[in-house]
């Protein structure tokens, strides 16, 4: 199975890539036109994004520096520890959801510590491509179309994160465990 999901994976963005490129070419849209078009008002969302993007920072910030993360996790060890979870993954599946940035350092710090290769280091690989920073999508995205009421659109975003964490535990412990 190992194989298998190598190989997926090292040809299913090359594939998605040249699809998107064919759907255009039938579509006769100019890609390049397309592509810069988009880039120009990318500039200005990016400038009307930046006070949302201080306040999640901000946020994040106060949340593991208070301990509030630490302690999150260590009232979650007894189930993880019942679940066969490798308690290391607990950080990575909280901080996902809040920043992508240090969502990504704290897996980094797994793969200096444990490996890329090991168990954890591919279970938090694939928790961080099976979710998403859903908090950082509600605040940047809604606030710079200016939608107020994210209530169920939150609910939404994580349980999909729930979701996606419990698959790639399960995953992962099936293929590479």
């Amino acid at each position: 199975m190992y194989a298998w999901v190598t190989a997926l994976s090292a040809w299913i963005i090359p594939a998605l890539l040249a699809a998107i490129l064919a759907a255009a070419l039938v579509r006769r849209v100019p890609v390049y036109e397309a592509f810069v078009e988009g880039a120009k008002d990318g500039f200005g969302t990016a400038v009307a994004i930046i006070p949302h993007v201080v306040a999640m920072m901000v946020a994040i910030s106060v949340f593991r520096a208070s301990g509030a993360l630490d302690l999150l996790v260590a009232l979650c060890r007894p189930l993880t520890d019942a679940l066969r979870v490798p308690g290391e993954i607990l950080p990575l599946a909280f901080l996902r959801p809040l920043t992508g940035s240090g969502a990504l350092s704290y897996m980094v710090d797994l793969f200096q510590t444990h490996g890329p290769d090991s168990l954890i280091g591919r279970m938090a690989s694939t928790i961080q491509g099976s979710t998403d920073t859903t908090f950082y999508v509600l605040a940047v995205y809604f606030g710079a179309v200016g939608v107020t009421r994210a209530r169920y659109a939150l609910t939404v975003g994580l349980l999909a994160d729930l979701a996606g964490i419990a698959a790639a535990i399960w995953i992962t412990n099936r293929v590479f465990g």
